[in-house]
């Protein structure tokens, strides 16, 4: 069920756990890769390039959070 402070994401049950995915144990892609750079250089963290999808996919949750990036406002 979507939030109802008005925020208009994708409802979180549409959203499939990284853990969850077939291909999640696969290496990033080089769109994950290129974003978790960037995030990381904002974040002031180094980012390990050994990560699979679904970690890379959390990262980037992580660091989202942590910089402001990827929401929208």
């Amino acid at each position: 069920m979507a939030k109802q402070d008005g925020d208009q994401r994708t409802p979180d049950s549409t959203r499939k756990d990284p853990d969850e995915w077939v291909t999640g144990d696969e290496s990033m892609t080089g769109a994950q890769a290129s974003y978790l750079e960037t995030l990381g250089r904002e974040a002031g963290e180094e980012v390990d390039e050994t990560l699979t999808k679904a970690e890379a996919s959390k990262k980037i949750d992580e660091l989202q959070e942590r910089t402001g990036r990827g929401r929208d406002h």
